[in-house]
């Protein structure tokens, strides 16, 4: 198999696009698929400050590693969740990496403000990854503004933005339909967020970071199995195999043609915002925002556990 570019030995085929490349060829086509999403998407110029939430997964160090090396300024971002032996992995990982490399790091840690995972897990009587996840997001958004950041990059694939498009549209999720995609403007105290990769699977993400020896936390969260997205992401591959470049298709499609069908729907029965009483960031709640409530269940919690000892 030869490379489609420069005829040498191909190490990478990518039936999407019919083709397949040899390391460098690949390495230069990863590059241009970032900055066209960038581009074609308008998500940011080399003016912004993008801080960049790392997991230390694949997706997030490959994000992280080519905007540096596309000129951009960023930043990393770890938020250190507290779970044993995972966080600790990942955030080695993730430091690791950042030093190696020469690039800026930010940490943070939810144990200080009483909101790691176990202990949250423990106080909340509800699943603990869409608790989780809301806490990430409140974290990202909250230190971009704090520290001066402009954009808030995440590592999302384009696998994750299919599953998610189309998890949302057997819901009929009108208020994520109409903001689905790789971009989400700033708004008041929300930061813009944007995903550069949306243009790239999951394939081509892993293939790109083992061509650069990135080396990547790979063990699974602790508390994630039987996600509905994994479901999902298999049912997708299955057709992507069957029709190559599908997903691509279908999410280009729904960006450019669908999702204007679903804003006016989602502005009519959207929920007012207003600024969280205790922390100040936009909430659709009748009162404190979610991740304030969460607190609180937690200090209840500790305090019904101080009482019954």
């Amino acid at each position: 198999m030869k490379c489609n570019i420069c005829k040498a030995e191909a190490l990478v085929k990518l039936r999407a696009h019919n083709a397949a490349f040899c390391r460098d060829c690949f390495l230069q086509f990863f590059s241009r698929q970032v900055a066209k999403g960038i581009e074609k998407e308008h998500l940011c110029t080399r003016e912004d400050r993008i801080l960049v939430a790392v997991s230390g997964g694949k997706d997030s160090l490959s994000l992280l590693y080519e905007l540096i090396h596309q000129g951009y300024d960023a930043t990393g971002l770890f938020i250190d969740l507290g779970i044993p032996v995972s966080s600790q992995a990942a955030r080695r990982t993730v430091e690791d990496f950042c030093a190696k490399h020469g690039l800026r790091l930010i940490v943070k840690e939810l144990v200080e403000d009483g909101l790691d995972i176990p202990t949250v897990k423990e106080a909340i009587r509800r699943p603990v990854c869409s608790v989780c996840g809301k806490l990430k997001r409140h974290y990202f958004n909250r230190i971009a503004m704090e520290e001066g950041f402009t954009v808030l990059a995440t590592g999302h694939n384009l696998d994750d933005e299919v599953a998610r498009l189309f998890s949302n549209t057997l819901r009929w999720d009108l208020s994520y339909l109409a903001s689905d995609g790789p971009l989400l403007p700033a708004h008041g105290r929300f930061v813009r967020k944007i995903k550069p990769l949306w243009r790239l699977t999951e394939f081509e993400t892993a293939n790109y970071a083992f061509l650069t020896e990135i080396e990547p936390h790979i063990a699974p969260c602790p508390y994630s199995p039987g996600a509905s997205f994994t479901t999902l992401k298999g049912v997708l591959q299955r057709l992507e195999y069957a029709m190559p470049g599908r997903k691509l298709d279908f999410y280009q499609g729904f960006i450019h043609r669908g999702r204007k069908g679903f804003e006016h729907l989602a502005q009519e029965g959207g929920d007012p915002l207003h600024d969280c009483p205790e922390c100040g960031y936009p909430t659709s709640g009748e009162d404190l925002c979610g991740v304030c409530r969460i607190r609180h269940q937690v200090a209840a919690f500790r305090e019904a556990q101080c009482s019954a000892s």
